[in-house]
């Protein structure tokens, strides 16, 4: 996936996931958009008695801002797919409307 695939506000989240990952130098990084249109980013936390995936950070901080649902978000990872634990924690902030859209991308474009 690369920003030209993506409407302009997605493509804003696929930016900004690029940059928080390459700014930490972390495997991955990840942007969520709330039904509000507030931006959260996050990258993979590794530490000895803490582990989340950027994917699941990013919730987290939209949770601790106050997010009730999510419309997308961006993940940027060498992975050829969602974590199961990645999906079902943007599952639980599906909210009442659409679920949120999601977009993996390849670290290297």
């Amino acid at each position: 996936m690369t920003d030209t695939q993506l409407d302009p506000e997605n493509a804003k989240l696929h930016t900004l996931a690029k940059a928080q990952r390459a700014r930490n130098g972390a495997a991955e990084g990840a942007a969520v958009r709330d039904d509000t249109g507030r931006t959260y980013v996050a990258t993979t936390v590794e530490l000895p008695a803490l582990q989340l995936s950027a994917l699941q950070a990013a919730v987290a901080m939209a949770v601790v801002g106050g997010a009730k649902s999510l419309e997308a978000a961006v993940l940027v990872s060498a992975d050829k797919g969602f974590r199961q634990e990645d999906l079902d924690v943007v599952a639980d902030l599906k909210g009442s409307g659409t679920p949120p859209r999601l977009f993996l991308a390849d670290p290297k474009l």
